[in-house]
C-alpha cells in the first residue's frame, strides 16, 4: 500500500522536479491495475471530494498551482501518463460492464 500511495499520480515527475527521485526509488513501483485505479481515483476527484472529468481535474490543479511552481511542472510533464492511466481503468470498467 505505501509503495502505490507513494508513486500515485505521477508522483515520478514531482520527484524530478524537486531532486528526490533517489528517495522515492527506496520504493518499489508497482505498474498494476490498482495503480492506475488509484490514479484514475485521484485524477476524477477534487480536494473537496468533488467529482471532476480528468481534463476538469487537470486544470484545477494547475489553477492552484502557480506556473513554475513543483506541481504545475509536475502535473503538465505527467498529464499524458496521467490520462492514459485514466483511460485504461475506463476501458476496463466498460468491459466489465461497470460505471466509473
Amino acid at each position: 500500500m505505501v509503495c502505490l500511495v507513494a508513486h500515485h499520480s505521477g508522483a515520478t515527475f514531482e520527484a524530478e522536479q524537486r531532486g528526490l527521485s533517489a528517495e522515492l526509488a527506496t520504493y518499489e513501483r508497482e505498474d498494476s491495475p490498482l495503480l492506475d485505479a488509484l490514479i484514475c481515483a485521484d485524477m476524477t476527484t477534487g480536494p473537496a471530494g468533488e467529482s471532476f472529468d480528468f481534463d476538469t481535474r487537470i486544470d484545477e490543479i494547475l489553477d492552484r498551482y502557480a506556473p513554475g511552481t513543483e506541481v504545475h511542472n509536475a502535473i503538465s510533464k505527467a498529464r499524458p501518463y496521467l490520462a492514459a492511466a485514466t483511460e485504461r481503468v475506463r476501458t476496463r470498467l466498460e468491459r466489465a460492464d461497470q460505471p466509473m
